[in-house]
């Protein structure tokens, strides 16, 4: 039986490339004074500024904010370590984020299921409710984790053992569902069950030896849960 699910946000809940592509662009307009300078630092992104891809070693990805003010603030000048951290938390609640699919139709459904739902995310947590907000589904998340709330960030397990906690559920009975190999570990670490889904950059082969189960995107969560109850 499964009682509660846990969601990572980028590449889960929101389409990471059409998002955060458009977000790392307004960073390297603001960092970076020419072409070269914005493809250099792009680069240091894992990020192609022709192309608009990630590679799949991008820190944008699966680091925490400080963690990549950190990779680029060698490549910078006239910012500290907690300035740009604070500038590109606040550049991130401004991210125009692109849904992965109809959330409010998905999560609602989910909800009224009784499911409890929680947000486990590598961005701020501020950023991270502008977003949920932004897309009309903030009032169905039981519990919002981003990596400043006082849990750490995954592939650590403190923001998803906070959730199991805060309402008294069992992990056994909790999913974590994510697009990154730091989703699953998260979850596992947890003792959750893990569910990939493949709305980030990460492939089927990559998350599937990690994973529970391999999604196309969150909407395939409810048949899976039905298999998963009643067998």
């Amino acid at each position: 039986m499964l009682d509660a699910l846990i969601f990572d946000k980028d590449g889960t809940l929101f389409d990471f490339r059409a998002s955060w592509g458009a977000w790392t662009r307004s960073l390297l307009a603001v960092l970076t004074t020419d072409e070269a300078s914005a493809r250099a630092l792009g680069r240091v992104l894992g990020f192609d500024t022709v192309t608009g891809d990630f590679s799949p070693d991008s820190p944008v990805i699966a680091q925490t904010v400080p963690e990549i003010s950190a990779v680029i603030l060698p490549h910078v000048q006239g910012h500290s370590l907690q300035s740009l951290t604070d500038f590109m938390t606040t550049l991130s609640a401004e991210a125009p984020m692109v849904p992965a699919v109809d959330l409010r139709a998905v999560l609602g459904g989910l909800k009224a299921r009784g499911m409890t739902l929680g947000l486990a995310t590598n961005d701020s947590e501020v950023p991270a409710r502008a977003h949920l907000a932004g897309a009309g589904v903030l009032d169905l998340f039981d519990f919002v984790a981003g990596c400043d709330s006082g849990w750490g960030g995954k592939p650590a397990p403190g923001q998803l053992l906070a959730f199991v906690a805060a309402h008294g559920l069992d992990p056994a009975r909790t999913a974590m569902v994510g697009d990154s190999k730091h989703d699953l570990d998260a979850g596992r670490a947890a003792g959750m069950k893990a569910v990939a889904v493949l709305t980030g950059i990460a492939t089927r082969a990559d998350l599937a030896p990690h994973a529970d189960v391999v999604l196309a995107d969150i909407t395939g969560l409810a048949g899976w849960i039905d298999r998963l109850n009643h067998g």
